[in-house]
């Protein structure tokens, strides 16, 4: 028996119902905590939990230095919990204290484990990628380790969060109480700061991804650049491009031209065979003339930032989301050009590039042997194509295929098992724990489906010759991380992501009758193909230039077929 309480017992010859009573009441007392110690015991949780992958940094970091001060290492630990316990101070306010944090830790948890298995950084970025994923995406990262993992980080300290009595003083005594634990945190800070400032900085200089691994700081942070940016902002006003687009197409045979444009997703050039693969990742395709523009990068590492960036006006580095979603599109300015179009997506949507022309989304139950109610293979894409070229092409088109392609972690779920050539694959979504030759395998057979996918389109280009002259483009929205350095899926800040995230594959098939019609010397394109480098930037103008689109907004310079035209000018 507690000694406690076996003090209560002998204070005075109560009734048992009395001696009950006082147990009851010392046991409560025991769970009980002020509001400065749940702030720190929090913030402790937090650090030795929630910031485990940040320590995995700091370890990366200390192996790059020759010269390491361990005491400074030792202090990050200790500056950190005195920082989460000077903010989260700032929140332990009675009647909201348990709602915040319970909130707080359940949304850790899932940055934590995001962190930990994937390598991924919650930044504005993923922020934004993760509002716009569809039900179908966020239930292929619910698998056993996710489901443990928030259990065990979030759920149950959740619950210890909600039982636990918080025993709140007098406002004025509280009030005083929070100012001086706040203050000496604040003294911890300075103290270490005033031993070790040049040591944080240097350290913090050579190793800038830290801050993107700090739960829940940096994360939450992102989330609030978000709301503010999307919701509190004043909308800009709309601006329409391309005005003055018209099709200047020289149509000598008497047929329009047809451009098949297949948006790609998640596919890296590492694993095409097309850039030096070894394995035949290409194979379907490989008997058609394909052309494949080397070193080509992404606008971004998820398909919320580079879909649309890819289809903006702007490059890379003038790209702002917001100014995005307030002009037109190249899609748009095809359309005022008089170009017919169209925009077919399996994939989570077109993210404003497509909303005003034609666009349909599959049907994610429209096919009971292509698609399963979550999720439809790429080929029932190419069903909605035939539907489309069933009437007769009369003016240049363009059609717009956005793919499914290789998007994790359930890759499995990407191909049918006729499709299924490289084996051992991983058939789990927790990819973390396949064996690196699985997981390859796996993501090698989306890209060889794809490549299937293609080598169909083309053949049904082909199919129309006789009407049209026909091409296709495929480039692909970003890369994809397999366990390289640690990291898994994608979605990294631009600044620190690995060359697998950002390396794409770009290629384009031209009939003959295309290049002969349209002046493009397919040997020229070839030898500027393996010798130049190309990004997401070249697109908007490169298609524009490809169906004799002539606007003030064309930039010859960004254009890939301009210089190997012969006998057709753009401009």
């Amino acid at each position: 028996m507690p000694e406690s309480i076996a003090v209560v017992r002998d204070l005075a010859p109560f009734d048992a119902a009395t001696i009950d009573k006082r147990e009851y009441l010392v046991l409560s007392r025991i769970k009980t905590l002020s509001t400065n110690q749940f702030t720190f015991l929090l913030a402790l949780f937090y650090v030795c939990v929630f910031n485990i992958p940040l320590f995995g940094i700091v370890k990366q970091g200390i192996e790059k230095q020759a010269d390491v001060n361990y005491i400074f290492i030792a202090t990050i630990p200790l500056f950190l919990v005195f920082a989460l316990s000077f903010i989260f101070s700032i929140f332990s306010v009675k009647y909201i204290t348990k709602g915040f944090f319970i909130t707080l830790t359940l949304l850790s948890s899932s940055v934590f484990f995001a962190a930990l298995q994937y390598g991924v950084v919650f930044d504005y970025g993923m922020i934004e990628n993760t509002v716009q994923t569809n039900t179908g995406e966020a239930l292929t990262y619910l698998n056993f380790s996710s489901v443990v993992n928030f259990i065990a980080t979030g759920l149950l300290p959740a619950l210890l969060i909600y039982k636990v009595n918080i025993d709140y003083k007098p406002l004025v005594k509280e009030l005083l109480h929070k100012i001086l634990f706040m203050v000496a945190m604040l003294v911890g800070i300075a103290v270490i700061g005033f031993f070790f400032y040049q040591n944080y900085v240097s350290f913090g200089r050579n190793n800038d991804q830290m801050k993107r691994y700090i739960v829940p700081t940096y994360a939450v942070g992102s989330m609030i650049k978000y709301v503010n940016i999307n919701y509190f902002q004043t909308p800009l006003v709309y601006l329409q491009q391309g005005l003055d687009a018209k099709n200047v197409t020289v149509d000598s045979n008497g047929k329009p031209n047809l451009v098949v444009l297949v948006v790609g997703e998640t596919a890296r050039a590492k694993n095409y065979q097309y850039y030096g693969y070894a394995k035949a990742t290409n194979a379907h395709t490989s008997q058609y003339d394909m052309v494949s523009f080397q070193n080509t990068t992404s606008c971004g590492t998820a398909t919320a930032v580079s879909l649309p960036c890819m289809f903006s006006s702007m490059t890379r580095k003038e790209y702002e989301p917001r100014r995005a979603r307030a002009q037109d599109t190249l899609i748009d300015v095809l359309d005022h050009g008089g170009i017919d179009l169209l925009w077919l997506d399996n994939d989570s949507g077109c993210k404003g590039v497509c909303d005003r022309v034609k666009h349909i989304n599959i049907d994610l139950n429209s096919d009971p042997q292509l698609c399963d109610g979550h999720y439809c293979y790429d080929q029932v894409l190419l069903n909605e194509l035939d539907k489309a070229l069933a009437t007769p092409v009369e003016h240049d088109t363009m059609i717009v295929l956005h793919i499914i392609g290789s998007h994790g972690p359930t890759y499995y779920l990407r191909y049918p098992d006729e499709h299924r050539k490289f084996t051992p694959d991983c058939q789990r979504s927790d990819i973390q724990n396949c064996l690196d030759e699985e997981l390859v395998n796996t993501y090698d057979n989306t890209i060889l489906y794809s490549d299937y996918i293609i080598s169909q389109v083309i053949q049904r280009l082909q199919a129309q010759q006789t009407v049209a002259d026909t091409a296709l483009v495929y480039v692909s929205d970003h890369g994809e991380s397999l366990g390289e350095s640690g990291m898994y899926l994608h979605g990294a800040p631009y600044s620190i992501a690995p060359s697998e995230q950002i390396d794409i594959p770009l290629l384009s098939w031209l009939s003959p009758e295309f290049s002969q019609e349209n002046g493009i010397d397919l040997n020229c394109l070839k030898q500027q193909a393996a010798s130049g480098t190309y990004s997401h930037d070249n697109l908007f103008s490169s298609l524009l230039g490809l169906m004799n689109v002539q606007s003030d907004i064309y930039k010859a310079q960004l254009d890939i077929f301009a210089q190997c035209r012969t006998s057709v000018e753009n401009k």
